[in-house]
Parts: structure tokens; sequence; C-alpha cells
């Protein structure tokens, strides 16, 4: 088997090589993929730091026409990438190929931003002077992804760095680098010069402390979880770099009595368990009033019955495997909780077996939760949602603020007296009006409030 090597200083080098397990059958072998030693990762920082005045330099036609030809090849190549996404992580075909979209749109609408880089000309308060405001690109610029957007995170991370004269030091998910290696790749051969991109493919513990330890990392973006992300703010301090924290989210959809109960179902079920609940914008908190829980619940019991867990690539599944062993034991470890803290498994959470050997688990619906339950109070990023009956709006409100996160935040309502204000008083970096929780367009900024999100927002002008 190929094995796929990292990329430094504009060579492909090679390293020992590391099986990626499809979870949906895990007797396929996706591929083999180079392990980063730490050695790999501070060249990959010399090379990006050796780029830097060049390539920040560098004219924006040249910037443009990469970013746009990188843009038109995933966009050619959608289906391949979309299955070998769904291959890795477990998302349907459809998911794969509409976030192999996203990747294209992503990197599209960066080649444009690059023609349109702009500053300000203001007059000075001193007689004869003038001002120029201009926007200087940082650096190296270290970037982390997870596993659960293989190939639009690292897109939205990598482009505007790109786009803004930066140079790049990538590692992705060890359990996902097939993506990362894939739009690498097409970088690569789009003309980037060497050393402006590096991948660095291995472990957290090895490459991602490499990066954070290097003063010549100048600026930092990390996704993933709030422990780790609390490690790479405290190294970022540490050397007074620039960095971008996006972590984790409890996100809560409000439902009304005056809700559309139809509307309402599909944006709970599509928010809560599709790509299989592992999105940090999912809806893991129903926050239903009285009188439309008997009938929101009965109706989504019912929807769930419908749905088909199976091997992502087959016609028809609608909801694919958990990532891995780890992740599969962590969300059934939850299941159980709920279950000791008094909640009702209305639905699901067993175990399921399938066809293939793969990490399959059956959707679970919690009722009679209450916002105190750690099921609604920590991130399982797993397909459980929990349902917390209230009296009212108000309630509603209450309850959907409490929590130390603010991501995302949604309510089903038919009252645009409702939806105002909850549009206006909602502690989320983002607001859904009878939309899932998760979901946001490629042009607008992405990111959360409290202890979700930290720094710039992501994508965007």
């Amino acid at each position: 088997m190929t094995l796929h090597q990292n990329l430094i200083d504009g060579a492909w080098v090679g390293g020992e090589g590391v099986a990626n397990i499809n979870p949906s059958d895990t007797n396929d072998v996706v591929g083999e993929y180079a392990r980063a030693s730490k050695d790999d990762a501070l060249a990959a920082i010399a090379a990006a730091k050796a780029a830097f005045p060049k390539w920040s330099r560098s004219g924006i036609l040249e910037r443009h026409q990469i970013l746009r030809k990188t843009a038109d090849e995933i966009l050619a190549r959608k289906d391949e990438l979309g299955r070998l996404l769904s291959r890795e992580e477990g998302k349907t075909l459809a998911e794969g190929v509409g976030e192999t979209v996203r990747a294209a749109q992503v990197f599209d609408f960066f080649a444009g931003e690059v023609l349109r880089l702009a500053g300000e000309a203001i007059p000075s308060v001193r007689p004869g002077v003038g001002i120029e405001v201009t926007r200087e690109p940082v650096g190296v610029v270290g970037i982390i992804t997870p596993w659960n957007f293989p190939i639009a995170i690292p897109a939205w991370k990598i482009a505007p760095a790109l786009a803004y004269g930066n140079t790049v030091v990538f590692k992705p998910a060890e359990l996902v680098p097939g993506c990362a290696w894939a739009i690498v790749d097409i970088l690569h051969r789009a003309g980037l010069p060497k050393g402006v991109l590096n991948l660095v493919m291995g472990k957290g513990s090895v490459v991602g402390q490499a990066m954070l330890d290097s003063p010549d990392v100048t600026a930092q973006t990390f996704t993933g979880s709030v422990a780790t992300g609390k490690r790479v703010a405290a190294a970022c301090v540490e050397h007074m770099r620039k960095f971008q924290l996006e972590m984790g989210g409890k996100n809560p959809l409000v439902v009304l009595d005056d809700a559309d109960l139809a509307v309402a179902v599909d944006c709970a079920v599509n928010g809560a368990f599709f790509s299989t609940g592992q999105r940090c914008t999912a809806s893991s908190r129903l926050i239903v009033t009285e009188g439309i829980h008997d009938r929101f619940v009965a109706a989504v019991t019912e929807k769930l019955k419908g749905l088909v867990v199976d091997d992502a690539l087959k016609a028809g599944t609608h909801i694919g495997p958990v990532v891995d062993p780890n992740q599969l034991a962590q969300d059934q470890d939850y299941v159980e909780i709920g279950r000791k803290e008094g909640a009702t498994l209305a639905f699901g959470g067993e175990r399921l077996n399938r066809e293939t050997p793969g990490f399959y688990l059956q959707p679970a619906l919690f009722t009679e939760a209450t916002n105190a339950m750690r099921i609604s109070r920590e991130e399982i990023f797993g397909p459980v949602a929990s349902v917390i009956r209230v009296k009212d709006y108000d309630e509603a409100l209450q309850l959907a603020n409490d929590t130390p996160f603010g991501l995302s935040s949604g309510i089903c309502t038919t009252s645009l007296k409702y939806s105002t204000h909850f549009r206006r008083n909602a502690e989320a970096g983002m607001v859904m009006v009878n939309l899932p929780t998760a979901g946001v367009d490629f042009h607008v900024p992405f990111g959360g409030r409290k202890g979700s999100s930290f720094g710039s927002r992501e994508q965007g002008r």
C-alpha cells in the first residue's frame, strides 16, 4: 500500500506509516499515512518561517490563482473526495460530498477575497499629514484541526491564512489524515512555493506540542476539545502569540407551543442526530414547552424509528457509524449516566450490529431530563439528545442560556415576538430560527461565545 507522506519545505518525506481505518468497516484500510516526529514538525516550522518573507509580499493575482485552482479541483473531484471522507470519518456519502463542496466554496470565497484586500486612507488631525491603515500577514500560522469535519475545517483555516500572505504548518487529527493529505496535495500542485504550506500528520502530544512550544509559530488556530483548547491557550500566552480557539457546545433548540410541529421535528432530528451527532453545533438539549411537549416527543421518536443506521457508503443510510471505539465507549457511558441520573431513555442508545464490523450506535433520545444533569451540561459529541420540559418561553430562554457554552442556539416558533426576542437574548455566537442549530453559510462568520470560542471568528471577511 502506498505511504502518504508529510509535506515539508516542498518535499514529500516519509516516516512510520499508520493505517487509516474505515469506521463503517474495520476490515477496510483507507490508506497508510506517515506519522511525523518532533524533528519533522520543527523542520516544517523552519521551512514556513523561511518562506514567509517572500510569500507575504507575493502578488495578489498569484495567490488568487492558486486558491481558485484549488477550489476548481476540489469541486471537480467532489464525488471521489466525498467518498474518501465518508470512508475515513463515517459521515454518509451525501454528507461527505456536501462537505467537500463546502471546502471548494471556502477556497473560492477566499480566492475572491485576495482581490478585495483593502485598507483605509484617513485624514490626520495634524495639518499636512496623511494616514494609511493597512492589514499585514501575521507570519507562521499553526493549524490544528479535528476529526469531525476533515475537509471543511482545514479549508476554512488554510484558505484565509494563505490568502492574506501567511505561511502554514498544518496538523490534522490522527483519525482523518486522508482528506488533509488530499487538499495539501492539491494546493501543492496548484503552485504554492516550497515551505508556504507544510503538512505534519501525527500525534498531538508530539507534533502539536512542538508547534505550541516553538517561538517561531506566530499565530495558532485550533478546533477541538475544551481541555485541549485551554492547553493551547496557555502555551500561546507563554509566547505572546495570537491565537484562535473553537471548542465545545451544548446547544439548545427551544420548541414553543406555537411551533410548526413538522418543522420542529425536522430541526431537532437533523440538528441532534445527523452526522452521527458529531458536530460542535449539534442540538443536544431540546427545550420544549408543556403544550407541545408530548406531541413533539412522540413525533421525534417516530421519526427516529425510520432512520437507517448503517455503512456510510450504502444508499439509503441516514446515519453512519461513530468515528472510533473510544468515541463509541464515551457515547455509551453517557447513555448509562443519563439512566442513572433519572432521565427516561425514550428511544435507542443500543450498540448495533451490521453486515460489516463498525462502530454503530442507535440514536438515543432522553426525556424528563433536567438542565442540571450531566447529559445536559457536558458535551457528549455523539447521537444523544435530551428533552427538557419547561412551562413557558421565559423558562426556556433561561435554561437555553444556563450553560458554560455558547456556540449555537435555535428556536422553533411561529411568533415574530418570541423569535425576535430570542435572537437578541440567546447567549450564543449563532442563533437559528426554525432551522437546525447545525449549519452555517460558508461566507459568513462562524464562532461562539463563553466557553465555546476565543479570538477572531472563522470564515467570512
